[in-house]
C-alpha cells in the first residue's frame, strides 16, 4: 500500500514526467530527422531517470515490492543512457549500424522491463511511455543507405572497451592446472575468495581502477555457491570458469510472488559487455509453484557462454537484450523458459521439458521483440528439444515452441532435433489473435518425431523455410555479427547454413 501522501506525490511526479515527454515531443523539429529522434530519445531517458529518483522519495517502507522495482528502473535507464551516448556523438566511440540498432533495441528492453517490473510491483500508477520515441529512433536506421554514417571510423570493438579482447587467452584452453586466473574462488579457503560476489567486487574494482588491461579471469572452484551474483556494467570483458556443469553450481530462489521483479529474480545477472563463462550452472530452486523465477539474466553485449547449465522451471534464461551466443548448453524449464529481447543464437544446445503445474503449459521460448526495427529475436540452431529425465513419464500436457510475448516477437528453429513431447501445432498463442500477424516464427529442415510440419499453425506470420537463403540471416555471422567476435574465445560455432 502507498500511504495517500506518497501517493499524491508519484502522481505529481509522474505528472511532471508526462509533461516533460510532451514537452520533448513538441520542441523536436518537424523533419524527424535521425539526429532529431536520437535526441529525444536521450532527453526522455533522462527525464526517466529524474521520474525515477523522485519516485524513490515518495516510496514508503511498506512496499518493499515497489522500491525493488524502482531500483531495477534505476538502473535500467542508467544504461539505457549510457548506450544511446556514443550515437548522440558523445566520447570518442566507433560504432556500426549494427551496433546502433543494438543499443536502440536494448534500451528500449530496459525501458521494458521497468514498466513490467513496476507492473508486477503492484504500482497502479502506470509509468510514462517512451516507445514512439524509439519507434522513431528505430525508424531512422531502418534504410541502411538513409541512416546517417558515424562521423568516427565504422568499428566491430566492444563500446567503450580499452582492453585488449583476450590478452592470449581462450575460453576452451583454459585450465586450473596450467592457466593463470586473477580470482579463484573456493568455499573452503583455498583461493583467493570463499563468494563468487567477493570476487565480483575485486574484479569490479580493479576495473574501475584501471589495474587491468588483459580479460580478467575468475576460476570457481567446485561446489554450490548460494548467492546471488551481479555483474555490473562497468566490469566488462569478464570470463568465469568452473570445474564442470553441475560441479560449480551458482544458485538461488528469489521469485515474484515473493516480492522480486522477474529482471531481479535471477540467481546471475550479467551486464558488463565482453562476459565469458564456461563450465558453471546456474539455477533457480523455487520451484514451478512459484512462477516467474529466472536463473540467469544476460544483457551483456557480445557475451558468450560455453557448456553451461541453466536450471529452473518458468523463466529459467532471460536473455534480456544485446548480442549473445550459447554453445554446448543445457537449459532446463517449463513456461517461457528462454525469453527476453536480445539478438541470442544457441547451438548444439540440449533443451530439456520439465514438469510444470498442473494444467500447464510447457513453452520454450517467448521472445520480447516489440518494434519492428529492432534486430532482436531468438535463432536455435542445430540443438536438441526433449523431455527432462526428470519429467513424469505420465506428463499427458502439451509443450509449444514458443509463443510471442511481445507484438513483434521473433524465433526461428532450425536443423534442430523435436522429440514428440512437441505439440503438432508446434507454437501456442499469447492471448487470442495478439500478434498471430505481426510475428516472425520459422521452422527450416528440422529432424524427429516432433518436427513434422503437416499440423503446424497457419497463422500469417509463421513460416516453413525451404532454402539456406531464407534462413540466412539468422546464422552467427549475419544475426549477431559473431564471426567478428566469437572465434577470440576459441569456442567452436558453425558460421553458416
Amino acid at each position: 500500500m502507498w500511504s495517500s501522501a506518497a501517493a499524491s506525490r508519484l502522481i505529481s511526479t509522474t505528472l511532471m514526467f508526462v509533461t516533460a515527454i510532451a514537452a520533448a515531443a513538441v520542441t523536436a523539429p518537424a523533419s524527424h530527422s535521425q539526429g532529431d529522434a536520437l535526441e529525444a530519445v536521450g532527453n526522455q531517458i533522462g527525464s526517466a531517470r529524474i521520474w525515477v529518483e523522485q519516485a524513490k522519495m515518495a516510496a514508503v517502507d511498506e512496499v518493499p515490492a515497489v522500491a525493488e522495482a524502482l531500483g531495477d528502473c534505476g538502473k535500467l535507464y542508467g544504461e539505457a543512457e549510457w548506450m544511446v551516448e556514443p550515437l548522440l556523438g558523445r566520447g570518442n566511440i566507433s560504432y556500426s549500424r549494427d551496433d546502433a540498432i543494438t543499443w536502440l533495441s536494448a534500451a528500449l528492453a530496459n525501458h521494458r522491463s521497468c514498466v513490467d517490473g513496476l507492473g508486477e510491483s503492484g504500482l497502479t500508477i502506470n509509468a510514462p511511455d517512451l516507445t514512439p520515441s524509439f519507434a522513431k529512433a528505430l525508424a531512422s536506421y531502418a534504410n541502411p543507405s538513409a541512416a546517417s554514417t558515424p562521423s568516427k571510423a565504422v568499428s566491430t570493438g566492444d563500446q567503450n572497451s580499452s582492453i585488449i579482447e583476450n590478452g592470449g587467452v581462450l575460453l576452451t584452453s583454459w585450465t586450473a592446472t596450467t592457466s593463470k586466473a586473477d580470482m579463484v574462488v573456493a568455499k573452503d579457503g583455498s583461493g583467493t575468495h570463499r563468494s563468487i560476489e567477493e570476487a565480483v567486487a575485486a574484479a569490479a574494482a580493479a576495473a574501475r581502477a584501471g589495474r587491468h588491461k588483459h580479460r580478467l579471469v575468475i576460476y570457481v572452484k567446485a561446489g554450490v555457491y548460494e548467492e546471488r551474483v551481479e555483474i555490473p556494467r562497468h566490469l566488462r570483458n569478464l570470463m568465469m570458469v568452473g570445474d564442470g556443469i553441475d560441479r560449480t553450481i551458482v544458485t538461488g530462489s528469489r521469485n515474484v510472488p515473493d516480492g522480486s521483479t522477474t529482471y531481479n529474480s535471477a540467481t546471475f545477472g550479467v551486464s558488463g559487455d565482453g562476459f565469458w563463462a564456461r563450465d558453471i550452472t546456474f539455477e533457480n530452486t523455487a520451484g514451478p509453484q512459484k512462477h516467474q523465477a529466472v536463473a540467469m539474466r544476460a544483457n551483456s553485449d557480445r557475451a558468450l557462454f560455453y557448456r553451461c547449465s541453466f536450471k529452473g522451471y518458468q523463466d529459467t534464461l532471460f536473455l534480456h537484450s544485446l548480442r549473445q551466443f550459447y554453445r554446448d548448453c543445457r537449459i532446463y524449464g517449463t513456461i517461457d523458459f528462454i525469453f527476453g529481447d536480445a539478438s541470442a543464437v544457441l547451438q548444439n544446445c540440449d533443451i530439456y521439458i520439465r514438469n510444470p503445474m498442473r494444467h500447464q503449459a510447457n513453452h520454450v521460448t517467448a521472445q520480447g521483440r516489440e518494434d519492428p526495427n529492432q534486430n532482436t529475436g531468438f535463432s536455435i540452431h542445430g540443438c536438441r528439444v526433449r523431455p527432462a529425465p526428470d519429467l513424469d513419464r505420465a506428463f499427458t500436457g502439451r509443450t509449444y515452441l514458443g509463443r510471442p510475448w511481445k507484438e513483434y516477437s521473433r524465433t526461428v528453429v532450425w536443423q534442430t532435433d523435436l522429440d514428440g513431447i512437441i505439440h503438432p501445432k508446434g507454437w501456442n498463442e499469447w492471448r487470442g489473435s495478439f500478434a498471430l500477424s505481426t510475428l516472425y516464427y520459422a521452422e527450416y529442415r528440422n529432424t524427429g518425431s516432433g518436427a513434422a510440419t503437416q499440423g503446424r499453425v497457419r497463422w500469417p506470420g509463421f513460416h516453413l523455410l525451404t532454402t539456406p537463403q531464407q534462413v540466412g540471416d539468422f546464422t552467427v555471422s549475419r544475426f549477431i555479427q559473431g564471426d567478428a567476435w566469437i572465434p577470440a574465445s576459441g569456442v567452436p560455432f558453425w558460421l553458416d547454413v
